[in-house]
């Protein structure tokens, strides 16, 4: 079971045809180190500035979070929140195993040029299965771990939201859409369209795991799967529109 995913430099979350994703999934206690590299051994996490070590560190997978190691014995590395709002963690120079909180996160080390980053994904969260002191064995893992106060799951719930107030003849919204609904959001002011996209994307592929052929295409299709799958298992309710900002009322002449 993948429980962090790590997308590579320079990669996006859609990649062209016939190119191979820019992700790394890593399963609990497995680890990859990201740097420059050495000769012959190659980092799994390459960052190819003259500026960051050859081993700068290293990123483990636990159960449902992840670990940073700093190799640096003079950089701090930087762990930012992508659903903060400038939220991070500060990783020392030789502090190893520090844990991550972050769902989805960006790791920045000091370069030469622009700061080398990779970002890290822990999509999955454990769950306790009955009451306390039950059974043993393993945890239960959601299979549709949504966090409420993300920002993917505002943009899950805008699109879900005709559907929720009209069933049977609503229209799914595109991404501008989306964006224009969710710009009133204190959270969501520097939202982008491209970051909208980048949301469905992760919603689709990693959150939940979605495949390809999409009936209508692969914008519209897509975002139709998406909503269909979150309606019918109720991953977005009535009471959810609640986080979405007050809708203009319409004027009729």
């Amino acid at each position: 079971m993948d429980t962090v995913i790590v997308q590579l430099p320079g990669q996006g979350p859609d990649p062209a045809p016939g190119r191979a994703p820019g992700l790394l999934r890593m399963g609990p206690g497995e680890t990859a180190v990201f740097g420059r590299g050495e000769p012959g051994r190659p980092a799994a996490i390459p960052l190819p500035d003259q500026g960051v070590s050859r081993r700068a560190g290293e990123v483990v997978a636990a159960e449902d979070y992840w670990r940073l190691s700093n190799f640096s014995t003079t950089a701090t590395y930087v762990v930012e929140n992508l659903e903060g709002a400038g939220e991070h963690i500060k990783v020392a120079p030789g502090r190893l195993g520090a844990p991550v909180p972050f769902e989805l996160s960006r790791v920045l080390l000091p370069a030469l040029g622009e700061p080398a980053a990779f970002k890290v994904f822990a999509p999955q969260h454990a769950y306790l299965d009955g009451p306390p002191g039950g059974a043993d064995g393993e945890r239960t893992v959601s299979p549709f771990a949504l966090d409420p106060t993300a920002k993917y799951f505002l943009v899950l719930l805008a699109l879900c939201e005709p559907r929720l107030r009209s069933p049977s003849t609503a229209a799914v919204p595109g991404a501008t859409e989306v964006l224009a609904r969710l710009r009133a959001l204190p959270s969501c002011h520097g939202l982008t369209r491209s970051a909208v996209n980048y949301h469905i994307d992760y919603l689709v592929g990693t959150k939940l795991r979605l495949r390809e052929p999409y009936e209508e295409g692969p914008a519209g299709g897509k975002r139709e799967e998406l909503v269909a799958l979150a309606l019918r298992f109720d991953l977005v309710r009535e009471e959810h529109l609640s986080l979405l900002p007050p809708r203009r009322p319409v004027h009729r002449p």
